[in-house]
C-alpha cells in the first residue's frame, strides 16, 4: 500500500471515529435531558422492581396484581395533582414494599431530594440496612445510580444516599437536627403514630419535616402508619381530613361492593356475610372479585386510604380469627394490651381507651342554687391554685362533715405570673400583679347563709411547672396563713399527702402530693349520687365559674389500666375531648389543702352551734346623760 493510500485510510478512520463519538455524545445527552417515561409508580414496579430474598417471602419480580389494592395507592403518590397521600393500614398488607417502590421510582425516573422518617434513628438505620440496601442491590435499573456506602469517596452513608439529581436522607423522628437539616421534595413518613410528641425541644417532628418541603411546588408528602390511640392518633387525624377511601370487594352473589368488615365475619365457617343480600361466602370467593377504592369524603384535597388485614393475600382469615380469640381471652383476664394491639395491627383502627371516669353532663344537671355565698353546712374553706404561663387559676371549696364539699368560686386571673409585685405601664399607671390579686382572693371574707363569716383556712399552690421561684417567693411569707407550696408526684402508689421534714433550698415547706391517689378519691366522690358523706355540690350560678367548660375540665381525665410485661399499671390520662384539665387539678389541690389542714369538723360544728344559741355579749358603753321622763340612759347590751 502506498503512503498516500495509507494516509487517506487513516484520515477516513479518524472522521468515522469522530462521528461515532459525536453520535454517542448526542445519544447520552438526549438520554440525560429527555423527560422520564410516562410511568406510574405501580407500572415502574411491575417493569423494574425486584423483591429481595432477605425481605420478601416471594422474591423475584414485583407483581402489583398480587395485592391489587396497592395499585391506586402507589399511583396516587405519582399523581402530580396530589400533594398529600395518607395510608392508614393494618400490618401484613405490604406497606413497606410500596414505600420502597416510591424510592426506586424516584431514583430511576424522577430524581429529587427525598426524606424518609422512621420513629427512631435506630429504626431508620435498620430500614436502610435491611430493606433499602437489598432493594437497591437487586433492582438493576438503580443499582448503579446509588454508590455503595462502603466504597471509597462514595459520599454515601447508611443514613444518606446520593444519586444523580437527588438524595435519600433517612432520619429518626426523635432527631431534630436531621428533620430540619435540608430542603426536601419527597417526604415519606413511616409509622407516624410511633413518633414522639416532640423532636427533642424543637416541637412536633412532622411539622418540622413538612416545613422542609415548602420551597417545592411539586412536593409530595406521604403518611403511612398503623394507628394507635383514638383522639391522639396522627394518622387518624390526617385520614379524617382526606378522601377517606376504603377498599371494597363485590359480593360473589349480588355484586354489591363493600369493605371487608370484621363485624360481618362468621368464625365457624371462616366466611363473611354480604351486607346487601345476606349471602355467605368464604375468604377466597370474596378475594377473587375485582376490588375498587370508594371515597367517603370525595371532595378532600388529599388522598387517604384505609385497609385492614382481611384484604391481605399473606394472612389467612383463620389466623386473624385465632389471633382475636387469644387477645379476647387475655382481655377477659384484665390484660387488654393484646386486644388493643390486634385492633391496631389487624383491623387498622384506633383503640379507644375506656377508663373509669365521670361524664360532665351528669354533673352539670345536678347543679343547685345556693342563694348565698357559702351554704350553711360548709364549715371551713380551702383553696387550690394552679400556675400557668399567662395566668393563675384557683378554686375555693367549702367542706362539711364527712368530706361533703361545696364549690364556692372558680376563678382565672390573667397576667404574667413571673411578676410578683406591681408593675408600671408605659403611661405610668401601676398595675397589680396576678399574685397581688390572688392575695386579695385569699384574704377576703366569705359570708355563709346563716351570717357566719368564713375565711380560707389553707391554700395549696402548685409550684411544679411554671414560675417555680416566683411561686416560692409568694408562699414563703404567707406560710403563717397556711399558704403552702406543693409539687405533684406521679410515682405509682404515692400517698396523697407527704409532709415535708425540712424546708427546701428555697426556704419553703414543700408538700409532695400523690396526685393519682387524690384523683382516685375525687372521682369516687364525684360519682356519689345522694347528698351526704363525700357528695360534691356545685352552684348553678355560672358567674362563680361553674360553666360547661369547668365540668368538661373536671372530667377531662379517666383512670386507665394498662398491662406491661404481665403487670397491671394504673394511671390517669386525658380523654380525647381536648378539654383542659386545670379544674380537675385544682379540685385535687383544694382537697389536698383540706387534708393538710385536717380540721376537727365535729368540734367546729358544735362550737358554731353554741355560738348561734349563746351569742357573745359585746358591751357598748355610752356617756351618762341627765334623767329624762324618769328613764336613766344606761349601758346598752348588744
Amino acid at each position: 500500500m502506498t503512503a498516500a493510500k495509507s494516509g487517506k485510510r487513516k484520515r477516513e478512520n479518524a472522521v468515522t471515529a469522530r462521528e461515532h463519538d459525536t453520535e454517542s455524545l448526542f445519544r447520552e445527552f438526549s438520554r440525560v435531558v429527555a423527560p422520564p417515561p410516562d410511568l406510574t409508580v405501580s407500572e415502574w414496579a411491575d417493569l423494574y422492581r425486584k423483591l429481595s430474598t432477605e425481605s420478601s417471602a416471594e422474591p423475584g419480580q414485583w407483581r402489583t396484581e398480587r395485592a391489587p389494592y396497592q395499585r391506586e395507592i402507589m399511583n396516587a403518590i405519582s399523581d402530580p395533582e396530589i400533594q398529600i397521600v395518607v395510608v392508614m393500614t393494618s400490618s401484613q398488607i405490604g406497606k413497606t414494599e410500596f414505600v420502597l417502590n416510591v424510592l426506586g421510582y424516584h431514583v430511576h425516573l424522577d430524581p429529587a431530594p427525598i426524606m424518609v422518617i422512621q420513629p427512631t434513628k435506630e429504626l431508620a438505620q435498620a430500614f436502610s440496612k435491611d430493606r433499602l440496601a437489598p432493594m437497591i442491590r437487586d433492582t438493576p435499573v438503580i443499582q448503579d445510580k446509588v454508590a455503595d456506602a462502603k466504597s471509597r469517596d462514595s459520599g454515601n452513608t447508611m443514613l444518606h444516599k446520593t444519586f444523580p439529581g437527588g438524595h435519600i436522607t433517612l432520619v429518626g423522628a426523635n432527631a431534630p437536627s436531621g428533620l430540619a437539616s435540608r430542603p426536601i421534595r419527597i417526604l415519606l413518613a413511616d409509622e407516624v403514630d410511633r413518633y414522639p410528641a416532640s423532636a427533642g425541644s424543637e416541637g412536633d417532628p412532622l411539622t418540622l419535616a413538612r416545613k422542609r418541603t415548602n420551597t417545592f411546588w411539586n412536593r409530595k408528602i406521604v403518611y403511612v402508619s398503623t394507628p394507635g390511640i383514638k383522639g391522639v392518633s396522627r394518622i387518624e387525624a390526617e385520614y379524617d381530613n382526606s378522601t377517606m377511601e376504603q377498599w371494597h370487594l363485590p359480593c360473589p352473589s349480588c355484586g354489591h361492593h363493600q369493605p371487608l368488615a370484621w363485624g360481618q365475619i362468621v368464625f365457624d365457617s371462616l366466611s363473611m356475610v354480604c351486607n346487601s343480600c345476606g349471602c355467605i361466602h368464604n375468604e377466597f370467593e370474596w378475594k377473587s372479585g375485582i376490588g375498587k377504592w370508594i371515597a367517603r369524603n370525595p371532595g378532600a384535597k388529599s388522598r387517604g386510604f384505609h385497609l385492614n388485614e382481611l384484604a391481605s393475600p399473606w394472612k389467612r382469615w383463620e389466623e386473624i380469627i385465632d389471633d382475636f380469640k387469644k387477645a379476647e381471652k387475655e382481655a377477659k383476664k384484665g390484660n387488654i394490651e393484646l386486644l388493643k394491639s390486634w385492633v391496631n395491627t389487624s383491623l387498622g383502627e384506633t383503640w379507644e381507651e375506656k377508663g373509669e371516669g365521670v361524664e360532665s353532663d351528669e354533673l352539670v344537671k345536678r347543679r343547685e342554687r345556693y342563694d348565698c355565698e357559702v351554704p350553711s353546712d360548709a364549715l371551713v374553706l380551702t383553696c387550690g391554685v394552679d400556675v400557668q404561663d399567662n395566668r393563675l387559676e384557683y378554686e375555693i371549696v367549702g367542706w362539711g362533715l364527712e368530706s361533703e364539699s361545696w364549690g364556692i368560686q372558680y376563678g382565672v386571673i390573667m397576667g404574667d405570673p413571673g411578676q410578683l409585685t406591681k408593675v408600671t405601664s408605659k403611661d405610668g399607671v401601676e398595675i397589680q400583679s396576678v399574685w397581688e390579686l390572688l392575695d386579695d382572693v385569699l384574704t377576703k371574707s366569705y359570708t355563709r347563709k346563716d351570717g357566719k363569716v368564713l375565711q380560707i383556712m389553707t391554700t395549696c399552690v402548685d409550684t411544679g411547672g411554671h414560675h417555680t421561684k416566683t411561686a416560692y417567693k409568694f408562699c414563703k411569707p404567707r406560710e403563717i396563713r397556711r399558704v403552702w407550696a406543693i409539687k405533684g408526684s406521679s410515682v405509682s402508689g404515692a400517698a396523697f399527702i407527704n409532709r415535708p421534714k425540712k424546708r427546701n433550698n428555697a426556704g419553703v415547706w414543700l408538700f409532695s402530693i400523690g396526685v393519682d391517689a387524690g384523683k382516685d378519691t375525687l372521682t369516687s366522690n364525684l360519682k356519689i349520687q345522694f347528698e351526704g358523706p363525700g357528695y360534691c355540690h356545685f352552684p348553678i350560678d355560672t358567674e362563680k365559674g361553674y360553666d360547661q367548660a369547668y365540668f368538661d375540665g373536671l372530667t377531662s381525665e379517666h383512670r386507665v389500666t394498662r398491662w406491661v410485661k404481665g403487670q397491671a399499671k394504673i394511671s390517669w390520662e386525658k380523654r380525647t375531648s381536648g378539654a383542659r384539665n386545670e379544674p380537675f387539678d385544682l379540685r385535687n389541690y383544694a382537697t389536698a389543702a383540706f387534708e393538710i389542714l385536717n380540721p376537727p369538723l365535729e368540734k367546729i360544728k358544735k362550737l358554731q352551734e353554741v355560738e348561734k344559741k349563746e351569742p357573745k355579749e359585746i358591751k357598748v358603753e355610752t356617756k351618762p346623760t341627765r334623767k329624762r321622763a324618769g328613764l336613766v340612759n344606761k349601758g346598752v347590751q348588744i
